[in-house]
């Protein structure tokens, strides 16, 4: 449990954090950033690791534009379109390890960046990072928010599950928030690990407690992973025993608190 400990007082602290700080909505294209119709923005200003980072978000689940059918071609929903441009608790939880976490020489990958919160963190710290998602907006919202943080372009990657891809090679560290969606994702997550994944490797993933961990967390385990994970409460309405959970897979010799870990 010493992969966690500097964590728990995190989860802590996000659970019990003040409402986010709120700019004035505008209406833009996310591509050049002109005012246009069909969706509202929002500025945000989230504190991570002791930094204000701003953030482009939309404005509420209530938004949808797919004008060139690209949401609906790479199989987005209009209910599930929204979901990319929030800033959701786990994706906070996750972020926030971020800001501490081991990166040292390590090629670390975030699936389902979303708004890239964990990989502006990591961008600040001068991390080897590239994000990826499948959302048609994700990749300018992101470029958008390293910019108005003055940070540079973020490598970025439009990733789908279940379409290897041979140029993305492999990580030392794989990340993501709420990645774990749906059920079938366990199965998808579990064959990008072994395509994308070092022999020595963590992957760290941050579980609001939608019931789909055990599948991955087997699955995994048949790779040669040990699990650790950390129940925590994501929101200051969450009661105990939490659903919400920090969950990190080793494998190999991956360095936890400065110890080496040694997988199955």
């Amino acid at each position: 449990m010493a992969v966690f400990t500097r964590y728990s007082c995190v989860l802590a602290a996000i659970a019990a954090a003040l409402p986010l700080t709120l700019d004035p909505i505008h209406r833009v294209d996310a591509i050049t950033g002109v005012p246009m119709a069909g969706y509202t923005t929002r500025e945000l200003v989230v504190c991570l690791g002791g930094y204000d980072y701003r953030i482009r978000a939309l404005t509420d689940l209530q938004q949808f534009a797919d004008p060139h059918q690209l949401a609906d071609r790479a199989g987005i929903s209009s209910a599930l379109w929204s979901l990319f441009g929030q800033v959701w608790p786990s994706g906070r939880v996750l972020a926030e390890a971020m800001c501490t976490h081991d990166i040292a020489g390590k090629r670390i990958l975030e699936l389902g960046c979303g708004l890239g919160l964990s990989s502006l963190v990591l961008q600040r710290r001068r991390a080897d990072i590239t994000a990826s998602d499948h959302h048609p907006l994700a990749e300018s919202f992101l470029h958008h928010n390293a910019a108005q943080n003055q940070l540079s372009t973020i490598d970025y990657r439009d990733l789908r599950w279940e379409v290897p891809d041979a140029t993305l090679g492999r990580f030392d560290l794989i990340i993501g928030s709420d990645i774990l969606y749906e059920s079938e994702h366990a199965g998808l997550l579990a064959a990008m690990m072994l395509r994308h994944a070092l022999p020595d490797v963590e992957v760290l993933i941050t579980d609001p407690g939608r019931g789909n961990s055990s599948a991955f967390t087997r699955a995994l385990s048949d790779q040669g992973y040990a699990v650790t994970e950390l129940r925590s409460r994501f929101d200051p309405a969450d009661i105990a025993p939490f659903r919400g959970r920090l969950l990190s897979y080793r494998r190999g010799d991956v360095m936890a608190d400065g110890i080496p870990s040694r997988g199955h």
